[in-house]
């Protein structure tokens, strides 16, 4: 189940935990993992889920990473607790029962720590326990049993706040091997994946947390003052992969969104501002690529209704190859985000920092760390969320003013490359990583316990500097 590579017995490794690998959406992810290798750390990667897309970025290729695919589980909430266990069990108890034998202590602890936690998380007093949490106990200890056995694995590391890093934690906790965890936007702010205080125990239980946003970094400071350090280490962008095209001029101009049908990125906002334009004799052509989403439905309806199917398309995803290219057709880059009713919002859109990359003018919102990417009026322009009419005044005042467009789209490539550009983000993350394995390394020679290591190693953390 495994790529498998050879390195030296005494390397130290950092094992990444995922819930899917590799997603064509989580490009972040992927060149994060890559540029890590490039400058040194050695990765190991656990999936919980083997990725069943067709298409995959071209980086996926040169990963050199050791990967684990875990038994395939099936769905929790369709079934009985005790059918699931029966159908599921049969493919973890061996792995369960060798760290039984190998880590009693351990085992048994996190084991209670799993059971209490399933009845505290109950949606009711006296409902039904939660169930996911057993079923990510069971595989942590499948990835516990593997990071023992390799035996140079010391650092684990979750991406995303919610259920990977439930399985990380637990996996810390058997194993004894300290952890880390990257939060990024809807799993920090959807209370159901992260019931009750979850999020905040797994801050406190962790050695480093980073975010891809100030925003998120202060929001998670303020959730859990007492908890883990906290740094903003931004997507980084390889700003030699994207750089300023030049771009015909199109008759008509072209705008172009991308990003999945998801209600966070405000895609029916868009449609109306298309119709404004319209309505106010613009001519363009609107071309929105993405994953469809549950926005899908709402966004061809609406398009429908106003009678835009002659000017708005719909593209299915693509790779960033296909981006880039699409990119150097386009005129104004358009990406009206939201925040949702149950919290959900992005952070700083990774396809928002490609088209600053390649020069293009953007409009976006103020949401989230948005406002850390673009500066309103220096390098894009930025509305408040859900306002159509402010959308399509900004889209008409770049259409009708070129020169003004060209200056934005110059200074958002000079706001990436000072600020974004993945040589620089990823330097920040590498830090994070050399010292808990430096200074975990350092302490076994010493003989200190687990618990003594993680304490003393955060009162160091905070040294590091972060991206601001």
């Amino acid at each position: 189940m495994s790529k498998q590579t050879h390195q030296p017995a005494n390397t130290p490794y950092v094992a990444y935990i995922m819930k899917g690998y590799p997603r064509i959406s989580e490009t972040f992810i992927l060149n994060e993992i890559y540029r890590l290798e490039q400058m040194g750390v050695k990765l190991h990667i656990f999936s919980a889920k083997r990725s069943q897309e067709t298409r995959q970025h071209a980086v996926v290729s040169r990963i050199q990473a050791n990967v684990t695919y875990l038994p395939l589980t099936t769905s929790i909430s369709d079934v009985s607790f005790s059918r699931w266990m029966w159908i599921n069990l049969p493919h973890y108890w061996r792995a369960h029962w060798a760290l039984l034998r190998q880590r009693p202590l351990a085992y048994v602890r996190t084991l209670a720590e799993a059971i209490y936690r399933t009845v505290k998380y109950r949606r009711r007093r006296f409902g039904r326990f939660k169930k996911v949490i057993i079923k990510e106990f069971l595989q942590a200890g499948y990835i516990a049993r593997q990071v023992i056995a390799d035996g140079r694995i010391r650092h684990l590391h979750g991406h995303f706040c919610h259920g990977s890093t439930t399985i990380t934690m637990f996996t810390s906790l058997l194993s004894g091997i300290p952890y880390s965890f990257t939060a990024h936007a809807k799993d920090i702010y959807l209370r159901r994946l992260n019931p009750g205080d979850l999020l905040q125990v797994k801050i406190r239980q962790a050695q480093f947390v980073a975010t891809c946003t100030d925003y998120n970094r202060q929001h998670l400071e303020r959730l859990c003052p007492d908890g883990a350090p906290v740094y903003t280490v931004y997507h980084g962008l390889d700003t030699e992969m994207f750089v300023p095209q030049k771009r015909p001029s199109a008759s008509p101009p072209i705008i172009l969104a991308v990003g999945r049908f998801v209600r966070k990125k405000g895609f029916p906002y868009l449609i109306e501002a298309c119709h404004l334009l319209r309505q106010a004799g613009i001519s363009f052509a609107c071309h929105i690529v993405g994953e469809e989403g549950e926005d899908s439905p709402i966004v061809q309806q609406r398009i429908q209704e106003l009678g835009l199917a002659d000017v708005v398309h719909i593209h299915r995803a693509v790779t960033q190859q296909e981006l880039r290219e699409i990119y150097g057709r386009c005129t104004l880059f358009v990406l009206p985000c939201r925040v949702v009713e149950n919290g959900d919002r992005d952070g700083i859109p990774n396809v928002l920092a490609e088209a600053m990359a390649v020069g293009i003018p953007v409009i976006s919102t103020t949401v989230s760390g948005i406002p850390e990417l673009v500066d309103d009026g220096q390098n894009g322009l930025l509305v408040p969320p859900e306002d159509a009419q402010a959308l399509a005044n900004s889209i008409r005042y770049l259409l009708t003013h070129p020169e003004q467009a060209a200056k934005l789209g110059e200074n958002a490539r000079q706001k990436i490359c000072q600020m974004f550009d993945v040589r620089q983000t990823t330097v920040r993350l590498k830090s994070l990583f050399d010292l808990c394995l430096t200074w975990e390394m350092e302490q076994r020679k010493t003989a200190v316990s687990t618990t003594a290591i993680w304490a003393q190693l955060r009162q160091h953390l905070p040294t590091i500097p972060t991206s601001q």
